[in-house]
């Protein structure tokens, strides 16, 4: 098996594991008064401190442990459009944003919530002087993603978040792709940061929302007030400890996995681009996610590419969603201005730790054999 999917999902690296392992044997419900109960919770705020540390959080910041990125998000945009609504009742976002913010934002406007979705330039880029003019006076919140999921591009996040702040208006990021990027908030700026554990060989089931000191939220989930009363429910201990360790190998090994991987990218896109012709590379250049390859190939269609790819062990996504009777283009590279003609042959590849040169090879010599077979073909 050749895996490339590693924006989709990562495998739990062995660490992980063993401290997941060591963590099962203090099994009890950390809201428990016992002696079992008191464990479990000191375990969980062990955790905790760990991430805040990893963030450079303050003491007074949150760190909201929930069960994914797509509930942090949910928790963030929908917990500040409802405890600010009568400030105003205007978001903003992009319109590449991942589905766990464009669909919460979609709900929030049937509630009566007013959304401007800001385009972006070719290399799928938001312009921060658009953001400006996009604040009214009704903004509470701006939602720009870190990296793009699609094609890896990485926005100008302080730039923006300078701006928000300029205009007091809250900032929150989706940084679930940006897990090997800096995650020191001091520094990004924002007010609200989500991750989640299942993109830096963390356990899936586990996410987490950053909450800048004094923001203020409405619960996402009402029970028993767990999380600072913010996100009810039993908190899943194992997956927590897994994912505060998984972040921090992933921000200690950072910069020297950057470094391979780009070095893996630009040796995968000259080889791709050499010896397939009418290739072409999505999103930013060079302000881009190292492992994220996003490629268009003219000719062909990207369910066919990967169904023979996928014979072949090599496991990769397609930058378009198929649906029963048609192929609907990625909201990402219709927002990109990319020709329907090429986008139907987008392919994302996504490297990842166990990622060797020699996968890179191989999945190199078997796409050339794929799509100049199929070129041949019509």
């Amino acid at each position: 098996m050749i895996y490339l999917d590693y924006a989709a999902a990562a495998p739990v690296r062995k660490e992980v594991l063993k401290v997941i392992a060591y963590t099962e044997k203090h099994f009890a419900n950390p809201s428990s008064a016992h002696t079992a109960g008191k464990k479990a919770k000191e375990v969980l705020e062990f955790s905790r401190e760990k991430i805040r540390r990893i963030l450079n959080a303050k003491a007074d910041d949150k760190i909201i442990f929930t069960s994914s990125g797509t509930e942090s998000v949910n928790l963030a945009i929908k917990g500040i459009a409802h405890a600010y609504q009568k400030k105003g009742d205007h978001i903003i976002a992009s319109k590449i944003e991942h589905k766990a913010v464009l669909e919460t934002c979609r709900y929030l406007e049937q509630q009566g919530f007013s959304v401007t979705y800001l385009d972006v330039d070719k290399y799928g880029r938001v312009n921060q002087k658009d953001v400006e003019k996009a604040i009214t006076a009704k903004t509470i919140l701006v939602s720009i993603m870190y990296a793009n999921n699609e094609v890896g591009t990485i926005q100008p996040l302080t730039e923006i978040a300078a701006i928000a702040k300029k205009k007091k208006v809250l900032f929150h990021t989706d940084a679930c792709q940006a897990g090997y990027l800096n995650v020191d908030v001091q520094k990004l700026g924002v007010d609200l940061l989500t991750l989640n554990s299942n993109k830096i060989y963390g356990p899936k089931g586990a996410g987490l929302l950053y909450v800048k000191e004094g923001i203020m939220l409405e619960p996402s989930i009402h029970g028993g007030g767990q999380e600072l009363g913010v996100r009810s429910g039993t908190e899943n201990v194992p997956a927590i400890v897994g994912f505060a360790k998984a972040l921090e190998l992933a921000q200690q090994e950072k910069e020297r996995e950057n470094m391979r991987w780009r070095e893996l990218g630009d040796h995968f896109i000259a080889e791709i681009q050499n010896k397939i012709s009418g290739t072409t590379l999505d999103g930013h250049p060079t302000e881009r996610l190292p492992n994220n390859i996003h490629l268009s190939f003219k000719g062909v269609e990207a369910e066919t590419v990967l169904s023979y790819l996928n014979q072949k062990g090599i496991y990769a996504s397609a930058g378009s969603a198929c649906t029963a009777n048609e192929i609907e283009i990625s909201p990402v590279l219709k927002a990109m201005k990319v020709p329907e003609r090429v986008a139907r042959g987008s392919i994302r590849f996504s490297f990842g730790k166990y990622t060797s040169k020699e996968d890179i090879d191989k999945a190199i010599t078997v796409l050339v054999q794929v799509i100049n077979s199929l070129r041949k073909a019509f």
